[in-house]
């Protein structure tokens, strides 16, 4: 993946209301305990720890759980490279699980590596705070004109 230091800043003031709006204004990403960790354009991480409620009978996280987090990553390192009338939505997303997540922090750490007009593709890697990988993934986007 590409380090972070080749990437643009985006305004200071649009990434502290990014990062707080992630913290306040996505229900869904508080239910799962997700926060953005830091943006620039075309590359986002978002962490979620781990918690009992996103497991499923065997005490390990749900597989749901470790795809929105890594979605997330995705949207969000697009957003810095959008217009303000335009928003994004997912077309497609695979996902390879290596590992299962069971303690600890999860990091979604994305790129955006081709932008169009109307389409983007992203990858993502998704590791413990122990640095193990535990899921890779790649996803398309449509970028569409917010409704008035």
């Amino acid at each position: 993946m590409t380090e972070k230091n080749t990437f643009e800043e985006i305004s200071p003031n649009f990434k502290s209301a990014l990062i707080r709006k992630s913290q306040s204004v996505h229900p869904f990403w508080a239910l799962l305990g997700m926060e953005l960790v830091d943006i620039k354009k075309g590359w986002a991480v978002v962490k979620m720890p781990f918690d009992l409620k996103l497991t499923q009978a065997d005490g390990i996280a749900h597989g749901g759980s470790t795809f929105s987090a890594a979605d997330a990553a995705v949207a969000m390192a697009l957003i810095g490279l959008i217009e303000r009338n335009e928003t994004l939505v997912t077309l497609e997303m695979k996902l390879n699980y290596l590992k299962p997540f069971t303690g600890g922090t999860l990091l979604a750490e994305a790129v955006i590596v081709q932008k169009g007009a109307k389409t983007a593709l992203g990858e993502v890697n998704v590791r413990t705070d122990q640095d193990e990988l535990i899921a890779k993934g790649l996803a398309t986007y449509m970028i569409l004109p917010k409704r008035q």
